[in-house]
């Protein structure tokens, strides 16, 4: 019922290509009092970049139809509408571009549409609309500026083309810069529509991808008022200081004015192509909010001739009304709509600055190539005009085209209708006088190798807040060398504690996930962050604990030998000469070996020391036994001998003494040899009692062959005792038996006590336990045994005699 839309911008032609740009952005409704027509709707506030857009196109199609090779006797008409940036008006121009201006009989459209294909629309939302309604007829779509990814969909868009890239590239691209500069912890902030959202959606999951958490993630429509205060009051209590803005520069427009209210200021804004570099967000306080910001914007390309084109041919060509028809009623009626659209006439500065018009020239000429297959052009011989072009027939022709334009840029659609994702990094930028700058630092090409897409020159930039270091925005400080990222319940795994590694444990990388257990002979150091060898630990010459044994060692050794030296300057004394002086001085002999033994179980444990320590000391110690136990046994015979008749002493003399002191030794003697032969003591790293250090220590190789030693000198040291205690009685001035029994007393008590010690005894306290109990037992035979005849010899030599030795009967019988 309403009245037939008209094209802003028209042209004839015997090929049509349609146009709808939002030649302004505000459009003013009318009042509904449904008692009469509505008035048509008013548009105002010009939209400079989407009017060069419609200029271009009419460049483009001019230039073609002044060309000889492409489309040479083929015109190209235009109709061009002006959508005001409103879906209302979008869907206005889309039906009257498919049905035509025409009425047909009875008030019917006459459903015949002279357009082989459109160009438009410039946001994502509008094309989507455009596309669903003109996708059922196969009317080709060839956007300059929809860049939704929802788009690449040929099942619900199979009609749909465009000349810049798909958003999957651009938001994947946006996690790879992000990474890039060590942000991961990011605010996210997106248009909620198709094209805010689609993009959104993929930069979330490639962040995931990358690693990088996201704090938060709002959206907002531009006329949502309070949502959009919400969503400020989020990026103000938010820690992130970084923002993945995806949006168009009208959502834009409104957070910068919301930011600028409550003064949030030092945010580092990551921005899309949409509002980038737009010349709209460029105020006086701008600068303050978005200086610094980084983003991917088209490439700028200069179309030769065109700027040239907008300030005079376009307006005396092509521009609808005259200004030699000024003062005339025609013009006023004619050009009333026109008005805002004068002011701009003399204008060209902005031209270089136009990032998608280059892209409305190439959708211009994709079509011309296309017609021009369709009509089996010849350069020569020009179109076959008598052939119907249909747009479906545009479509399939569309994806087989592979041209260059004139400044370069190849020109092909692939399997989704889009371009190659080709962008420039641009950063916000002030000249020195004042001036806001779009400044290039970098590129991305998808076209390239993965490894030469992505290219950044980060000397150039300047950050948020005009800074020249690079902002940070983490969660969570980096984890140092020796700690270990342990995750924050409920949070992103950007959001973490740094728990230092227990010991044992190593982390050599910043963020380390785990730490890494050193290997069996190596240890943290104190910093955790580099596994050392243990520490070795064994009993050494060096220690204080070593040098007070070896001392004790050395002093009974010494103290024996005086006692021997005395007892061979007195050898003829009757204290020396009884009980056989010859096992007196076997004896001390033995005891000497005794404590020099000691000295074998301190140092490095070698595979010989290992074997000689317990075969020195098994061996030394049953020689000193034996030799007690001969003196016990001597004492016992003595005895016998004095009864009347008695044949004792010529069954135990000297030689079966010295037998049976040879044969006690040889049966220790074999149980060493059988123990070396079978399984000999060695050196061993004992890891498991201390986790930070290796205990060097002598492995005994067989548990059984070690017991023997010991069972055997503890089976001679019980006989010697229980022999000894039996003749501890008998009657005599100096009875050796009671000395005896004591001796064994001590030197069975030391080794008793010695098992638990040496077995609860870590590390070298073990040797140093063995060693003690050695130097103590050694003591106990010396002093108990020698220490009374030494007495007698040096402070009681009276008692020296052979009367004194024997004179307890006589006293008896008196």
């Amino acid at each position: 019922m309403g009245d037939p839309k008209h094209p802003l911008l028209s042209k004839d032609g015997e090929v049509t290509i349609g146009g709808i740009f939002a030649v302004h952005s505000k459009l003013t409704l009318s009042s509904f009092e449904f008692t009469e027509k509505p008035q048509p709707l008013s548009c105002s506030s010009v939209n400079l970049r989407d009017f060069r857009m419609a200029q271009i196109m009419i460049f483009a199609i001019e230039e073609i139809n002044r060309s000889e090779s492409l489309l040479p006797n083929v015109s190209i008409g235009y109709q061009i509408y002006d959508n005001c940036g409103s879906r209302l008006f979008s869907m206005n121009s889309t039906m009257a571009l498919m049905n035509g201006q025409e009425f047909a009989a009875e008030d019917r459209c006459n459903g015949q549409s002279l357009i082989h294909a459109i160009i438009g629309e410039s946001e994502s939302s509008a094309t989507v609309i455009l596309s669903r309604t003109t996708g059922s007829f196969k009317i080709p779509v060839i956007s300059q500026s929809a860049t939704c990814d929802c788009l690449s969909n040929r099942k619900d868009y199979p009609s749909f083309f465009r000349t810049i890239a798909s958003d999957y590239h651009q938001s994947r691209a946006l996690a790879y810069m992000v990474k890039h500069f060590g942000w991961f912890w990011v605010g996210a902030v997106n248009t909620d529509n198709d094209y805010g959202n689609y993009g959104m959606n993929i930069f979330l999951n490639t962040a995931q991808e990358e690693g990088i958490c996201v704090e938060y993630s709002v959206k907002f429509y531009r006329t949502e008022t309070e949502k959009l205060k919400k969503v400020v009051d989020i990026i103000k209590q938010g820690t992130a200081k970084v923002i993945v803005a995806f949006l168009t520069s009208f959502e834009m427009n409104s957070l910068l004015e919301q930011l600028s209210i409550q003064n949030i200021t030092g945010l580092q804004m990551i921005g899309v192509e949409a509002w980038i570099t737009a010349k709209s967000l460029i105020t006086p306080k701008s600068f303050q909010f978005l200086g610094g910001s980084l983003g991917f914007a088209v490439r700028k390309i200069n179309v030769e001739g065109f700027s040239d084109y907008v300030i005079k041919e376009f307006w005396d060509t092509a521009f609808p009304c005259s200004q030699t028809e000024r003062n005339s009623s025609q013009y006023a009626l004619n050009c009333s709509g026109y008005q805002d659209l004068l002011p701009v006439k003399n204008y060209n500065e902005d031209v270089p600055e136009q990032r998608y018009a280059s892209n409305v020239y190439k959708a211009v000429y994709a079509v011309a190539h296309s017609v021009h297959s369709l009509l089996k052009c010849r350069e020569q011989e020009g179109c076959d005009k008598g052939l119907t072009i249909q747009p479906q027939q545009v479509v399939e022709a569309l994806k087989k085209i592979n041209f260059t334009v004139k400044f370069g840029d190849h020109v092909w659609f692939d399997s989704t209708g889009g371009a190659v994702a080709q962008y420039e990094i641009v950063n916000w930028q002030q000249d020195s006088d004042g001036s806001i700058q779009f400044k290039p630092v970098g590129y991305y090409d998808a076209s390239l190798p993965p490894d030469q897409r992505f290219v950044l020159n980060t000397e150039n930039i300047i950050w948020a807040g005009a800074q020249l270091g690079k902002p940070r925005s983490v969660c969570s400080e980096s984890c140092t060398p020796g700690t270990r990222k342990a995750t924050q319940k409920g949070r992103p795994v950007c959001c973490y504690d740094c728990i230092p590694c227990a010991e044992g444990e190593i982390s050599n990388e910043t963020d380390s996930n785990n730490c890494k257990q050193c290997p069996g002979e190596y240890w943290s150091n104190a910093q955790k962050n580099k596994c050392i060898l243990k520490a070795v630990e064994f009993l050494s010459f060096t220690d204080v604990m070593s040098i007070v044994l070896v001392f004790f060692s050395l002093f009974g050794a010494g103290l024996t030998l005086l006692v021997a030296i005395l007892f061979y300057i007195k050898k003829d004394t009757p204290i020396v000469k009884a009980n056989n002086s010859e096992l007196s001085f076997l004896l001390l002999f033995s005891l000497t070996l005794c404590f020099l033994c000691s000295l074998t179980f301190i140092g490095r444990p070698t595979e010989w020391s290992c074997m000689l320590r317990h075969t020195a000391f098994g061996i030394t110690f049953v020689l000193c036994i034996s030799c007690v136990l001969g003196k016990t046994i001597v004492v016992l015979m003595a005895f016998k001998a004095t009864l009347p008749g008695s044949n004792v002493m010529k069954l135990f003399g000297p030689v079966q003494q010295r037998l049976s002191v040879f044969a006690f030794t040889l049966i220790q003697v074999l149980i060493c040899v059988l123990w070396l032969t079978i399984s000999p003591p060695f050196p061993h790293k004992n890891t498991k009692y201390y986790q930070e250090k290796i205990i060097l220590e002598c492995h005994l190789g067989s548990t059984i062959g070690f017991s023997a030693v010991l069972g055997y000198i503890g089976l001679l040291a019980v006989l010697c005792f229980i022999l000894a205690f039996l003749a501890r009685t008998l009657p005599d001035n100096f009875n050796e038996a009671k000395f005896i029994t004591f001796s064994m007393l001590i030197f069975c008590a030391v080794w008793i006590t010695f098992i638990p010690a040496y077995v609860s005894s870590p590390g070298k306290f073990t040797v140093a336990v063995e060693i003690f109990a050695i130097v103590a037992s050694s003591f106990g035979l010396l002093l108990c045994i020698f220490a009374p005849k030494c007495h007698i010899i040096l402070f009681k030599p009276e008692q020296n005699t052979k009367q004194h030795l024997m004179g307890k009967a006589p006293t008896k019988s008196n």
